[in-house]
């Protein structure tokens, strides 16, 4: 389950941003690169859909990690069992607490995601967005940049995401964004919406490196008939 989450979520983002890019482009050809307006509306799109989809899954997650540090009758369960005592307890509506704030958070950082590759990737290795032969090292620093400004954007709406989605109807401690937002700063002050920014950006810079990696290698063997090796001297 851990490490299959991760491949079919970015298969799943991968392949949405692929179709939607193209869509919001129509002078775009299959010669010609995508202009940079289809590359960040297929990117806001893309985020807006999988926070859809990946909304009750998040909040799951966040449920389980709190198993550990609040000990009660109902801890170390499995995500089903999570889910089910939310749905029982909080009902549809608590399977997708925290929604708003999670594609307020993925909307806009995917379209910086994918503007930021696709920028720096032309901006390292001049024309590869047409000819598509930029070498491995400018797609691993254009990924890892593309990482590390997602990141940077939502970082302080990932944080409040995060409190919403922990909290607990019985009883509610923040009543919504705004309200979660103004009693953090008033807690802890302006740094707690930067807290962890760092090893989260380095984070992000390695894994996206290796994913854009991943991907283009993926899209050169299957559609342009090149040998793995070929790819790897590119």
């Amino acid at each position: 389950m851990k490490v299959l989450q991760p491949f079919t979520e970015n298969a799943m983002v991968f392949q949405i941003y692929s179709v939607l890019s193209r869509a919001f482009d129509s002078s775009a050809t299959t010669n010609e690169p995508l202009s940079y307006k289809g590359v960040v509306l297929g990117g806001v799109s893309t985020g807006a859909l999988q926070s859809l989809m990946l909304s009750p899954v998040e909040l799951v997650k966040i449920r389980l990690q709190l198993q550990n540090k609040v000990q009660s009758a109902e801890s170390h369960r499995g995500p089903l069992g999570v889910a089910k005592s939310i749905f029982r307890t909080e009902g549809f509506r608590g399977m997708y607490r925290g929604f708003a704030i999670t594609m307020l958070r993925d909307a806009p950082s995917h379209g910086i995601y994918f503007w930021t590759y696709e920028y720096m990737r032309e901006q390292l290795h001049p024309g590869c967005r047409k000819s598509g032969q930029e070498t491995m090292r400018t797609v691993m620093v254009a990924g890892g940049l593309a990482g590390a400004a997602s990141w940077v954007c939502c970082y302080p709406l990932d944080v409040v995401k995060t409190r919403l989605q922990a909290q607990t109807p019985s009883p509610l401690k923040y009543s919504g964004i705004v309200d979660c937002l103004r009693k953090s700063i008033n807690e802890d002050g302006y740094r707690v919406l930067w807290r962890g920014l760092g090893t989260a950006v380095a984070r992000a810079f390695l894994v996206n490196g290796a994913i854009f990696s991943a991907y283009e290698i993926s899209l050169r063997v299957l559609f342009d008939n090149v040998s793995i090796q070929a790819v790897e001297t590119v």
